[in-house]
């Protein structure tokens, strides 16, 4: 999103290297947009209500915060919780794998520096395995 190969200063967070907050909305909206449209994100979307705009609006919140930036959805929520707050869903390895294939899915068609797209797979898939909460 944001060229920095021909800034001088290196980006201080992973939410500026992203490009800030519009450029977050954005990887949000592709990433809900994906598995709204991608039978391979199935068993994902399930686990999702009807209507997935308040499921947007609290991971475009938790995210900014997550890569460094503004604490929107802890100045809603408080602490984020996150795997309490997705104990009452199934989750287990299949859905783990869907969430990361789309949120890479995402990245890559918002063309996202590959290397910061390397780390925030890296990170995007610890979370997610540590959110599983079934074995398979």
């Amino acid at each position: 999103m944001t060229d920095l190969a021909s800034s001088k200063e290196a980006p201080r967070s992973a939410y500026e290297w992203v490009g800030g907050e519009e450029a977050v909305r954005a990887l949000v909206d592709r990433f809900y947009d994906l598995m709204d449209l991608e039978p391979a994100y199935a068993e994902l979307r399930g686990v999702h209500p009807t209507d997935m705009s308040g499921s947007r609006d609290k991971l475009f919140w938790f995210l900014c915060g997550w890569l460094g930036g503004p604490d929107h959805f802890v100045e809603r929520f408080g602490h984020p919780r996150l795997r309490a707050r997705h104990l009452p869903f199934r989750i287990g390895i299949r859905e783990r794998d869907q969430w990361v294939a789309c949120m890479r899915q995402a990245m890559a068609e918002l063309s996202l520096d590959p290397a910061l797209q390397a780390r925030l797979d890296e990170a995007f898939m610890g979370t997610a395995d540590w959110m599983r909460n079934i074995g398979g």
